[in-house]
């Protein structure tokens, strides 16, 4: 699906630019790359906002329309407002249709429900949530899919046990030596080491919290929390 992005060219810039524009409720963008100047330019905030609720839209080659003037693009960065979570700027990146791109894919965990371990209580760590990989624009996928369905207890998938779309290459897995950089990706662990994992970070911090109260009379707990609170 071909999603497009409709920009106008900017001159002005600097913050009391970038000020104006948000109050015309437009978002500063710059675009750069494919051996070009990067250039200034505005987007509409309503637009902008609705094309990026779609995931897709940050793994998918998008059609940056200057002037009526069209090259492809993709998401490189863009910026939040702290509080109001609003897009306030945006990076974009030229590319060339024609040239191998590295890029970040979000990985896909499905068949959780179909798991017989896991209905039985097992729980399923997670190591990575992304992976980077090199393609071509054209073969650049909105995700890798991860089927967990037949992972058995203690059994785990590591990078190389990825089912990678065609064109699509882990950079990870190109600097010669595959094993060393061939890590896991999820794993299905028994509850009862999760447990016990837990266990003893509660006896530590009790151990810790026994060693305090021998030392006072518990004064020295109520000026820390003092401190706290003023400082919040």
């Amino acid at each position: 699906m071909s999603m497009t992005i409709n920009a106008t060219a900017r001159d002005d810039q600097g913050k009391g630019a970038s000020r104006r524009l948000r109050r015309e409720e437009k978002v500063p963008a710059i675009v750069y790359g494919a051996g070009k100047e990067p250039s200034a330019i505005s987007l509409n905030i309503h637009e902008i906002t609705h094309l990026l609720e779609n995931d897709d839209a940050y793994t998918s080659v998008l059609d940056l329309s200057i002037d009526k003037k069209v090259e492809p693009v993709i998401v490189k960065d863009l910026q939040r407002h702290p509080a109001k979570n609003c897009v306030t700027h945006v990076d974009l990146l030229r590319i060339n249709m024609k040239q191998a791109i590295v890029t970040s894919i979000p990985l896909n965990f499905t068949g959780s429900d179909d798991n017989e371990a896991l209905r039985l209580g097992a729980i399923l760590n997670q190591f990575i949530t992304s992976v980077e990989v090199s393609c071509l624009p054209a073969d650049m996928p909105n995700g890798i899919d991860v089927d967990i369905s037949n992972l058995a207890m203690g059994e785990h998938i590591s990078l190389t046990g990825l089912d990678m779309p065609k064109g699509v290459t882990l950079t990870a897995l190109t600097h010669g030596d595959i094993e060393a950089h061939d890590q896991s990706v999820v794993a299905v662990q028994e509850p009862k080491l999760m447990a016990e994992e837990v266990e003893e970070e509660i006896v530590e911090t009790e151990g810790e919290g026994g060693e305090t109260a021998e030392g006072g009379d518990g004064e020295g707990d109520a000026e820390q929390g003092g401190d706290s609170d003023s400082e919040s």
